[in-house]
Protein backbone atom coordinates (compact mmCIF):
# COMPACT_ATOMS: atom_id res chain seq x y z
CA UNK A 1 0.00 0.00 0.00
CA UNK A 2 1.55 3.28 -1.14
CA UNK A 3 0.67 6.22 1.09
CA UNK A 4 1.36 9.70 -0.21
CA UNK A 5 -0.07 13.20 -0.28
CA UNK A 6 -0.31 12.83 -4.04
CA UNK A 7 -2.80 10.01 -3.49
CA UNK A 8 -4.87 12.19 -1.15
CA UNK A 9 -4.96 14.94 -3.79
CA UNK A 10 -6.23 12.45 -6.39
CA UNK A 11 -9.29 11.50 -4.34
CA UNK A 12 -12.68 12.64 -5.58
CA UNK A 13 -13.14 15.37 -2.99
CA UNK A 14 -16.49 16.40 -4.44
CA UNK A 15 -17.80 12.92 -3.58
CA UNK A 16 -16.25 13.03 -0.10
CA UNK A 17 -17.58 16.47 0.82
CA UNK A 18 -21.02 15.58 -0.55
CA UNK A 19 -21.18 12.37 1.52
CA UNK A 20 -20.10 14.26 4.65
CA UNK A 21 -22.79 16.92 4.14
CA UNK A 22 -25.45 14.24 3.65
CA UNK A 23 -24.36 12.57 6.90
CA UNK A 24 -24.52 15.97 8.61
CA UNK A 25 -28.26 16.08 7.84
CA UNK A 26 -28.61 12.71 9.53
CA UNK A 27 -26.60 13.79 12.57
CA UNK A 28 -28.80 16.87 13.09
CA UNK A 29 -31.93 14.69 12.91
CA UNK A 30 -30.50 12.16 15.38
CA UNK A 31 -29.50 15.02 17.67
CA UNK A 32 -33.10 16.25 17.58
CA UNK A 33 -34.41 12.84 18.64
CA UNK A 34 -31.93 13.00 21.52
CA UNK A 35 -33.38 16.33 22.62
CA UNK A 36 -36.86 14.80 22.60
CA UNK A 37 -35.75 11.89 24.79
CA UNK A 38 -33.19 13.73 26.86
CA UNK A 39 -30.67 11.09 25.79
CA UNK A 40 -27.87 11.78 23.32
CA UNK A 41 -26.40 8.28 23.28
CA UNK A 42 -27.47 7.60 19.69
CA UNK A 43 -26.05 10.93 18.53
CA UNK A 44 -22.73 10.24 20.24
CA UNK A 45 -22.52 6.73 18.80
CA UNK A 46 -23.44 7.92 15.31
CA UNK A 47 -20.74 10.58 15.47
CA UNK A 48 -18.19 7.90 16.33
CA UNK A 49 -19.51 5.68 13.52
CA UNK A 50 -19.22 8.61 11.13
CA UNK A 51 -15.58 9.29 12.03
CA UNK A 52 -14.80 5.56 11.79
CA UNK A 53 -16.52 5.32 8.40
CA UNK A 54 -14.73 8.37 7.05
CA UNK A 55 -11.36 6.99 8.15
CA UNK A 56 -12.22 3.59 6.65
CA UNK A 57 -13.12 5.22 3.33
CA UNK A 58 -9.80 7.05 3.08
CA UNK A 59 -7.82 4.00 4.24
CA UNK A 60 -9.50 1.67 1.74
CA UNK A 61 -8.80 4.12 -1.08
CA UNK A 62 -5.09 3.33 -0.61
CA UNK A 63 -5.69 -0.37 -1.32
CA UNK A 64 -5.65 -1.48 -4.94
CA UNK A 65 -9.17 -2.56 -5.90
CA UNK A 66 -7.66 -4.80 -8.59
CA UNK A 67 -6.99 -7.41 -5.91
CA UNK A 68 -10.70 -8.22 -6.25
CA UNK A 69 -10.72 -8.12 -10.03
CA UNK A 70 -7.76 -10.48 -10.27
CA UNK A 71 -8.49 -12.92 -7.44
CA UNK A 72 -11.60 -15.07 -7.86
CA UNK A 73 -10.74 -17.22 -4.83
CA UNK A 74 -10.75 -14.18 -2.56
CA UNK A 75 -14.18 -13.12 -3.81
CA UNK A 76 -15.65 -16.61 -3.36
CA UNK A 77 -14.15 -16.80 0.14
CA UNK A 78 -15.70 -13.48 1.12
CA UNK A 79 -19.03 -14.58 -0.36
CA UNK A 80 -19.02 -17.82 1.66
CA UNK A 81 -18.11 -15.90 4.83
CA UNK A 82 -21.08 -13.59 4.26
CA UNK A 83 -23.40 -16.57 3.77
CA UNK A 84 -22.14 -18.10 7.03
CA UNK A 85 -22.63 -14.81 8.86
CA UNK A 86 -26.20 -14.55 7.57
CA UNK A 87 -26.88 -18.17 8.46
CA UNK A 88 -25.38 -17.68 11.91
CA UNK A 89 -27.94 -15.02 12.80
CA UNK A 90 -30.56 -17.78 13.11
CA UNK A 91 -28.57 -19.37 15.94
CA UNK A 92 -26.27 -16.74 17.47
CA UNK A 93 -28.11 -13.42 17.30
CA UNK A 94 -30.69 -12.29 19.86
CA UNK A 95 -34.34 -12.02 18.85
CA UNK A 96 -35.33 -8.37 18.67
CA UNK A 97 -38.92 -7.53 17.69
CA UNK A 98 -39.39 -11.01 16.31
CA UNK A 99 -36.34 -10.91 14.03
CA UNK A 100 -32.79 -12.25 14.13
CA UNK A 101 -30.75 -9.70 12.21
CA UNK A 102 -27.89 -8.47 14.36
CA UNK A 103 -24.94 -9.90 16.21
CA UNK A 104 -24.38 -8.33 19.60
CA UNK A 105 -20.76 -7.40 20.26
CA UNK A 106 -20.73 -5.73 23.66
CA UNK A 107 -22.68 -2.47 23.35
CA UNK A 108 -22.55 -2.64 19.54
CA UNK A 109 -24.54 -4.54 16.93
CA UNK A 110 -23.38 -5.92 13.57
CA UNK A 111 -25.80 -6.42 10.71
CA UNK A 112 -24.17 -8.92 8.30
CA UNK A 113 -26.30 -7.81 5.36
CA UNK A 114 -24.21 -4.64 5.07
CA UNK A 115 -20.90 -6.34 4.13
CA UNK A 116 -22.97 -8.88 2.16
CA UNK A 117 -24.24 -6.12 -0.16
CA UNK A 118 -20.71 -5.01 -1.00
CA UNK A 119 -19.41 -8.55 -1.47
CA UNK A 120 -22.34 -9.47 -3.71
CA UNK A 121 -21.71 -6.42 -5.90
CA UNK A 122 -18.02 -7.35 -6.15
CA UNK A 123 -18.93 -10.93 -7.10
CA UNK A 124 -21.47 -9.87 -9.74
CA UNK A 125 -19.08 -7.26 -11.16
CA UNK A 126 -16.38 -9.93 -11.44
CA UNK A 127 -18.74 -12.54 -12.93
CA UNK A 128 -20.26 -10.31 -15.61
CA UNK A 129 -17.02 -8.48 -16.46
CA UNK A 130 -15.54 -11.85 -17.44
CA UNK A 131 -18.59 -12.92 -19.46
CA UNK A 132 -20.02 -9.74 -20.95
CA UNK A 133 -19.66 -11.14 -24.48
CA UNK A 134 -21.69 -14.24 -23.52
CA UNK A 135 -24.47 -12.63 -21.52
CA UNK A 136 -26.98 -13.74 -24.12
CA UNK A 137 -26.51 -17.27 -22.77
CA UNK A 138 -29.21 -18.09 -20.26
CA UNK A 139 -26.90 -20.13 -18.05
CA UNK A 140 -24.90 -17.06 -17.02
CA UNK A 141 -28.06 -15.30 -15.91
CA UNK A 142 -29.17 -18.39 -13.99
CA UNK A 143 -25.80 -18.91 -12.30
CA UNK A 144 -25.61 -15.29 -11.21
CA UNK A 145 -29.22 -15.59 -10.04
CA UNK A 146 -28.26 -18.52 -7.82
CA UNK A 147 -25.56 -16.41 -6.14
CA UNK A 148 -28.15 -13.73 -5.45
CA UNK A 149 -30.92 -16.16 -4.43
CA UNK A 150 -28.78 -17.87 -1.78
CA UNK A 151 -27.94 -14.58 -0.12
CA UNK A 152 -31.34 -12.94 -0.59
CA UNK A 153 -33.10 -16.09 0.64
CA UNK A 154 -31.18 -16.08 3.93
CA UNK A 155 -31.89 -12.36 4.34
CA UNK A 156 -35.60 -12.87 3.62
CA UNK A 157 -35.90 -15.65 6.19
CA UNK A 158 -34.34 -13.59 9.02
CA UNK A 159 -36.94 -12.00 8.25
CA UNK A 160 -35.79 -8.93 6.32
CA UNK A 161 -37.96 -8.33 3.27
CA UNK A 162 -36.40 -4.94 2.52
CA UNK A 163 -32.87 -6.34 2.47
CA UNK A 164 -33.88 -9.14 0.11
CA UNK A 165 -35.47 -6.58 -2.23
CA UNK A 166 -32.25 -4.52 -2.28
CA UNK A 167 -30.05 -7.52 -3.16
CA UNK A 168 -32.42 -8.58 -5.93
CA UNK A 169 -32.61 -5.10 -7.46
CA UNK A 170 -28.82 -4.83 -7.40
CA UNK A 171 -28.68 -8.00 -9.51
CA UNK A 172 -31.27 -6.67 -11.95
CA UNK A 173 -29.51 -3.30 -12.20
CA UNK A 174 -26.14 -4.87 -13.01
CA UNK A 175 -27.81 -7.24 -15.49
CA UNK A 176 -29.37 -4.33 -17.35
CA UNK A 177 -26.09 -2.43 -17.58
CA UNK A 178 -24.29 -5.60 -18.66
CA UNK A 179 -26.53 -5.80 -21.72
CA UNK A 180 -29.20 -8.39 -20.96
CA UNK A 181 -31.52 -9.18 -23.86
CA UNK A 182 -35.23 -8.36 -23.73
CA UNK A 183 -36.52 -11.96 -23.70
CA UNK A 184 -34.53 -13.12 -20.63
CA UNK A 185 -35.45 -9.87 -18.86
CA UNK A 186 -39.18 -10.52 -19.44
CA UNK A 187 -38.76 -14.08 -18.15
CA UNK A 188 -37.12 -12.71 -14.99
CA UNK A 189 -39.89 -10.15 -14.54
CA UNK A 190 -42.58 -12.85 -14.88
CA UNK A 191 -40.71 -15.06 -12.43
CA UNK A 192 -40.73 -12.30 -9.84
CA UNK A 193 -44.48 -11.88 -10.22
CA UNK A 194 -44.94 -15.59 -9.52
CA UNK A 195 -42.50 -15.49 -6.59
CA UNK A 196 -44.25 -12.44 -5.13
CA UNK A 197 -47.65 -14.14 -5.29
CA UNK A 198 -46.24 -17.31 -3.69
CA UNK A 199 -44.47 -15.32 -0.97
CA UNK A 200 -47.63 -13.40 -0.11
CA UNK A 201 -49.59 -16.61 0.25
CA UNK A 202 -47.07 -18.77 2.10
CA UNK A 203 -43.94 -16.89 3.25
CA UNK A 204 -44.71 -13.36 4.42
CA UNK A 205 -45.37 -12.83 8.12
CA UNK A 206 -48.61 -11.28 9.27
CA UNK A 207 -46.93 -8.01 10.25
CA UNK A 208 -45.37 -7.76 6.77
CA UNK A 209 -48.75 -8.28 5.14
CA UNK A 210 -50.20 -5.75 7.57
CA UNK A 211 -47.76 -3.08 6.38
CA UNK A 212 -48.77 -3.63 2.76
CA UNK A 213 -52.48 -3.61 3.62
CA UNK A 214 -52.03 -0.46 5.71
CA UNK A 215 -50.34 1.17 2.71
CA UNK A 216 -53.11 0.18 0.29
CA UNK A 217 -55.98 0.83 2.72
CA UNK A 218 -54.78 3.38 5.33
CA UNK A 219 -57.95 3.37 7.39
CA UNK A 220 -56.58 2.33 10.79
CA UNK A 221 -54.78 5.61 11.57
CA UNK A 222 -54.37 4.65 15.23
CA UNK A 223 -53.04 1.20 14.42
CA UNK A 224 -51.29 -0.20 11.37
CA UNK A 225 -51.41 3.11 9.46
CA UNK A 226 -50.10 5.18 12.40
CA UNK A 227 -46.50 5.42 11.18
CA UNK A 228 -47.23 6.76 7.72
CA UNK A 229 -49.95 9.07 9.02
CA UNK A 230 -47.41 10.71 11.33
CA UNK A 231 -44.74 10.94 8.63
CA UNK A 232 -47.14 12.78 6.34
CA UNK A 233 -48.02 15.20 9.14
CA UNK A 234 -44.34 15.78 9.90
CA UNK A 235 -43.38 16.37 6.27
CA UNK A 236 -46.34 18.64 5.58
CA UNK A 237 -45.82 20.75 8.70
CA UNK A 238 -42.26 21.57 7.64
CA UNK A 239 -43.63 23.94 4.98
CA UNK A 240 -41.05 26.16 3.25
CA UNK A 241 -38.38 26.82 5.87
CA UNK A 242 -39.08 24.12 8.47
CA UNK A 243 -39.79 24.33 12.18
CA UNK A 244 -36.12 24.54 13.17
CA UNK A 245 -33.50 22.26 14.69
CA UNK A 246 -34.96 20.21 17.56
CA UNK A 247 -38.29 22.04 17.12
CA UNK A 248 -40.22 19.46 15.10
CA UNK A 249 -43.49 18.80 16.89
CA UNK A 250 -43.95 15.19 15.77
CA UNK A 251 -40.49 14.27 17.08
CA UNK A 252 -40.40 16.34 20.27
CA UNK A 253 -43.84 15.13 21.38
CA UNK A 254 -43.14 11.51 20.51
CA UNK A 255 -45.69 11.04 17.73
CA UNK A 256 -43.21 9.96 15.04
CA UNK A 257 -42.09 6.31 15.44
CA UNK A 258 -38.45 5.32 14.80
CA UNK A 259 -37.46 8.92 13.98
CA UNK A 260 -33.74 8.09 14.00
CA UNK A 261 -33.90 5.11 11.61
CA UNK A 262 -36.73 4.35 9.17
CA UNK A 263 -38.36 7.78 9.38
CA UNK A 264 -35.37 10.07 9.76
CA UNK A 265 -36.33 11.71 6.44
CA UNK A 266 -39.52 13.00 8.05
CA UNK A 267 -37.46 14.61 10.81
CA UNK A 268 -35.31 16.38 8.22
CA UNK A 269 -38.40 17.50 6.27
CA UNK A 270 -40.15 18.90 9.34
CA UNK A 271 -37.11 20.72 10.72
CA UNK A 272 -35.57 22.01 7.47
CA UNK A 273 -38.66 22.41 5.32
CA UNK A 274 -38.84 22.49 1.53
CA UNK A 275 -35.66 24.57 1.25
CA UNK A 276 -33.70 22.06 3.30
CA UNK A 277 -35.11 19.16 1.29
CA UNK A 278 -34.04 20.84 -1.94
CA UNK A 279 -30.46 20.99 -0.63
CA UNK A 280 -30.70 17.42 0.67
CA UNK A 281 -32.00 16.04 -2.63
CA UNK A 282 -29.40 18.01 -4.57
CA UNK A 283 -26.59 16.53 -2.47
CA UNK A 284 -27.88 13.00 -3.03
CA UNK A 285 -28.17 13.59 -6.76
CA UNK A 286 -24.61 14.93 -6.82
CA UNK A 287 -23.27 11.91 -4.91
CA UNK A 288 -24.94 9.42 -7.24
CA UNK A 289 -23.80 11.40 -10.27
CA UNK A 290 -20.18 11.23 -9.07
CA UNK A 291 -20.45 7.45 -8.64
CA UNK A 292 -22.01 6.98 -12.08
CA UNK A 293 -19.47 9.39 -13.59
CA UNK A 294 -16.75 7.04 -12.38
CA UNK A 295 -18.63 4.15 -14.02
CA UNK A 296 -18.90 5.97 -17.34
CA UNK A 297 -15.26 7.07 -17.35
CA UNK A 298 -13.92 3.62 -16.50
CA UNK A 299 -12.30 1.76 -19.37
CA UNK A 300 -12.76 -1.62 -17.67
CA UNK A 301 -15.95 -3.56 -17.02
CA UNK A 302 -15.21 -4.54 -13.41
CA UNK A 303 -15.03 -1.02 -11.92
CA UNK A 304 -17.87 0.09 -14.19
CA UNK A 305 -20.20 -2.65 -12.95
CA UNK A 306 -19.14 -2.22 -9.33
CA UNK A 307 -19.89 1.51 -9.41
CA UNK A 308 -23.26 0.82 -11.03
CA UNK A 309 -24.05 -1.70 -8.26
CA UNK A 310 -23.20 0.81 -5.52
CA UNK A 311 -25.24 3.49 -7.29
CA UNK A 312 -28.20 1.10 -7.48
CA UNK A 313 -28.00 0.47 -3.72
CA UNK A 314 -28.02 4.20 -2.96
CA UNK A 315 -30.76 4.99 -5.49
CA UNK A 316 -33.06 2.12 -4.48
CA UNK A 317 -32.66 2.60 -0.73
CA UNK A 318 -33.12 6.36 -1.04
CA UNK A 319 -36.21 5.97 -3.24
CA UNK A 320 -37.86 3.31 -1.08
CA UNK A 321 -37.11 5.06 2.21
CA UNK A 322 -38.39 8.43 0.97
CA UNK A 323 -41.38 6.65 -0.59
CA UNK A 324 -42.12 5.02 2.79
CA UNK A 325 -42.01 8.41 4.50
CA UNK A 326 -44.27 10.03 1.89
CA UNK A 327 -46.75 7.17 2.04
CA UNK A 328 -46.07 6.26 -1.58
CA UNK A 329 -44.63 2.85 -0.70
CA UNK A 330 -45.31 0.36 2.11
CA UNK A 331 -43.00 0.28 5.13
CA UNK A 332 -40.39 -2.44 4.53
CA UNK A 333 -37.67 -1.39 6.97
CA UNK A 334 -35.10 0.08 4.57
CA UNK A 335 -32.85 2.73 6.07
CA UNK A 336 -31.67 5.93 4.40
CA UNK A 337 -27.99 5.51 3.40
CA UNK A 338 -25.49 7.83 5.11
CA UNK A 339 -28.34 9.33 7.14
CA UNK A 340 -30.22 6.82 9.33
CA UNK A 341 -28.80 5.76 12.67
CA UNK A 342 -26.76 2.56 12.62
CA UNK A 343 -23.05 1.80 12.65
CA UNK A 344 -23.17 -1.21 10.33
CA UNK A 345 -24.95 0.69 7.58
CA UNK A 346 -23.04 3.97 7.90
CA UNK A 347 -19.59 2.38 7.99
CA UNK A 348 -20.49 0.01 5.14
CA UNK A 349 -21.67 2.97 3.04
CA UNK A 350 -18.33 4.71 3.51
CA UNK A 351 -16.41 1.49 2.83
CA UNK A 352 -18.27 1.16 -0.48
CA UNK A 353 -17.38 4.76 -1.31
CA UNK A 354 -13.79 3.95 -0.35
CA UNK A 355 -13.65 1.21 -2.98
CA UNK A 356 -15.07 3.66 -5.52
CA UNK A 357 -12.34 6.11 -4.49
CA UNK A 358 -9.72 3.39 -5.02
CA UNK A 359 -11.05 2.97 -8.55
CA UNK A 360 -11.13 6.74 -9.09
CA UNK A 361 -7.46 7.33 -8.25
CA UNK A 362 -6.38 4.32 -10.33
CA UNK A 363 -8.32 5.06 -13.49
CA UNK A 364 -5.14 6.63 -14.87
CA UNK A 365 -2.95 4.15 -16.70
CA UNK A 366 0.09 5.76 -15.08
CA UNK A 367 -0.93 4.95 -11.53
Amino acid sequence: MKISFNHIKKLDWVMIVTAVLITAFGLTAIYSTGVAKGDFTNFQKQTIFFVAGLCAMVAISFFDYRIFRNNSYLIVTLYVICLLLLLGTFFLSPTIRGTNRWYRIGPLSLDPIEPAKIVLIILLAKYFSMRHMELYKLRHILISGVYVALMAGLVFLRPNLGGAIILTLVWIGILMVSGIKLKPFLVIALSFVVIAAFSWQFLLHDYQKGRVIAFLFPTDVLGSAWSQTQTKIAIGSGKIFGQGLAQGSQVQYGFLPEPHTDFVFSVIAQEWGLVGLFVFFSLYALLIWRILKMAVESELNFPRLFCVGIAVVFIVQFTINVGMNLGLLPVVGIYLPLVSYGGSGLIANYIALGIVQSMYVRKSANY
